[in-house]
């Protein structure tokens, strides 16, 4: 009776005031965390801290404010890769610890960490436990993962890092959207970080992202357009949202599209200031006649930090009666239009009468511009574009074009003078004729990834692309046979008071068949390395018998030497791969 009494009376405190709490007398706070054990002289280990990278984990600080901190992730016995890096005070305030980047997964790491308490320096050795990668299983599926094959890695390249983006196809959907848009793309997309042996040292959960059940719409969509931020922070976006989150998988912001804009996908590029670039369709689009429709792949925004829009280029507005230039999408291989893969369609169709969609055909609410990437010149702040059924075009604020580089052939005439002019090394007109030069000069074809490079400084007049040329539809046709088809890594030199082009350097061309990807793939300049690293991203797609794979090489330009080359075999016969970037494991001393 006692007992209850004193129980009684206990609950009574608690339901009358609310700050009556009970507190042991035998124990306090700071005495049970001393009972934790732990492995060092700081506290305990964290492992995937924020529940999207299960390949990372935090070393809790225990109070303590240490300094000069170094990590090392050792790699496997037999020359395995290390991982290692400084940890800036930013860092283990941000994440009250020591981050740790670049586990194996289910393998027991050890991690030798090093940093100064009280004006003593201390190393210590911890051993971590990363859960192995849970993946999706499905029809088709024959391997855990992509398999990597590491064919040539030079000394000096053997501590790089490169992210995969790839997507997992075959996913079985509950439901059908068949808005014609990024959405109706429902495919999980992988993305991990491999070392120059080929072994997973960092793994995003995409699974943590996406609405299985297809019901919330804002949770589908592949993910697309990753690109590491100069604080190490990873931006990217799916479908109805973007986002930016760090390496250790710590959301910074997770925001959906501004209303009115639907269906984001392939590119999300970064500027100053925290504004992005954002590849969209636009929701009820207005046509001269009155009806509505939504747009295919044919708007940009810019957003700010907050997420405000602070400009927008309509390219139906832009290039007005030319979203009816038809001469390179007849041409095209209607197999495989970016990601809409159809081994069995056969032809292209161009007719006012089709359906307003996802259809690769002219006009406004179709698939008429299918922008892939976007490229900023601060030096005029214009935006360069990849139009992989047009060309590339640079156009400024004012949203007038500044120049096209593609074939003059379809044009009208305001446009066919925006046109760009073929030259060569000397500056002499290169005659060009049926969309075919002479000499080694050639258009880019379905392109992507056509940005400006900064291996030059392109500040005044005279820029600098680099581009990766699919090479679909070359020369405003289809070769007798496939395997006569090729994909290049190319560089452009524009003139831009001239209107002149130069063909300033290629790769690729001389591997024919074996390096040809119909759909997707990247070059870009690393200017740590002085190298272009290129992914011909969707090798044999169009051989049904053979593996798909990622062609993944780093290269000197001023010799063509491969530093480094891996080929990652898909998983299933049916994924199909986006990009690859190089990234930066020093993502801690920021």
């Amino acid at each position: 009776m006692r007992k209850n009494f004193f129980g009684s009376i206990v609950l009574a405190a608690a339901l009358v005031g609310s700050a009556f709490i009970a507190v042991p007398q035998t124990a306090s706070a700071g005495v049970l965390a001393h009972q934790v054990k732990t492995q060092g002289e700081l506290g305990s280990v964290f492992i995937n801290p924020y529940d999207v990278a299960p390949l990372t984990a935090i070393i809790d600080r225990a109070g303590k404010d240490i300094k000069d901190i170094h990590v090392r992730v050792l790699g496997k016995p037999n020359g395995g890769i290390d991982i290692a890096y400084n940890v800036s005070e930013h860092a283990l305030l941000t994440h009250d610890g020591v981050p740790i980047w670049g586990l194996y997964p289910d393998y027991l790491n050890e991690v030798e960490v090093s940093y100064v308490f009280n004006g003593e320096k201390k190393v210590e050795k911890y051993k971590i436990y990363a859960q192995p990668i849970v993946t999706y299983s499905r029809d088709y599926r024959f391997s855990h993962m992509q398999k990597m094959k590491v064919k040539k890695v030079d000394p000096a390249f053997k501590n790089r890092l490169y992210l995969i983006n790839n997507t997992i196809t075959s996913v079985y959907k509950p439901l059908d959207w068949k808005n014609g848009g990024a959405a109706s793309w429902n495919d999980f997309t992988e993305n991990f970080v491999v070392d120059t042996q080929g072994e997973v040292r960092w793994y995003l959960d995409y699974q943590k992202f996406y609405d299985r059940s297809e019901r919330r719409v804002m949770d589908g969509g592949m993910m697309m357009g990753f690109h590491q931020l100069p604080n190490g922070d990873l931006s990217w976006g799916m479908a109805q949202r973007y986002m930016r989150y760090d390496m250790m998988g710590k959301e910074v912001y997770n925001r959906e599209l501004p209303r009115g804009y639907i269906d984001l996908s392939h590119e999300v590029m970064p500027l100053k200031g925290d504004h992005l670039l954002l590849r969209v369709g636009k929701y009820n689009y207005h046509h001269a006649d009155g009806r509505l429709s939504h747009t295919i792949r044919d708007h940009i925004i810019e957003v700010d930090g907050s997420g405000k829009v602070v400009d927008e280029w309509d390219l139906n507005e832009i290039f007005g009666k030319n979203v009816y230039r038809s001469n390179l999408i007849k041409a095209l291989d209607a197999r495989a239009v970016c990601l809409n893969i159809d081994m069995d369609a056969k032809e292209i169709k161009i007719s006012d009468d089709l359906p307003f969609g996802d259809v690769t055909s002219t006009g406004t609410g179709r698939n008429w511009a299918h922008v892939n990437s976007i490229s900023h010149d601060p030096s005029d702040d214009g935006i360069i574009l990849s139009l992989r059924h047009q060309g590339i075009v640079k156009i400024g604020r004012d949203k007038k074009v500044k120049w096209i580089l593609a074939s003059p052939e379809g044009w009208s005439a305001d446009f066919k003078e925006k046109v760009l002019t073929p030259v060569d090394k000397n500056g002499n007109k290169i005659k060009c004729e049926n969309s075919k030069c002479e000499g080694d000069f050639d258009w880019s074809w379905t392109q992507h990834t056509a940005w400006l490079t900064p291996r030059y400084d392109n500040k005044g007049s005279v820029k600098h692309i680099s581009v990766f040329d699919n090479g679909d539809g070359r020369g405003m046709e289809q070769p007798a046979l496939k395997e006569e088809k090729y994909s290049r890594a190319v560089e452009y030199k524009i003139d831009e008071k001239k209107g002149t082009v130069e063909q300033t350097w290629e790769f690729g061309k001389e591997r024919g068949f074996d390096f040809y990807s119909a759909v997707t793939s990247v070059v870009e300049w690393q200017k740590d390395k002085s190298t272009y690293f290129i992914s011909s991203s969707n090798v044999y797609l169009l051989k049904p018998d053979k593996t798909i794979k990622m062609v993944l090489v780093e290269i000197d330009p001023k010799t063509n030497d491969i530093k480094f080359e891996m080929d990652v075999e898909s998983a299933s016969r049916d994924d199909v791969a986006y990009r690859a970037m190089v990234i930066d494991p020093n993502i801690f001393e920021y």
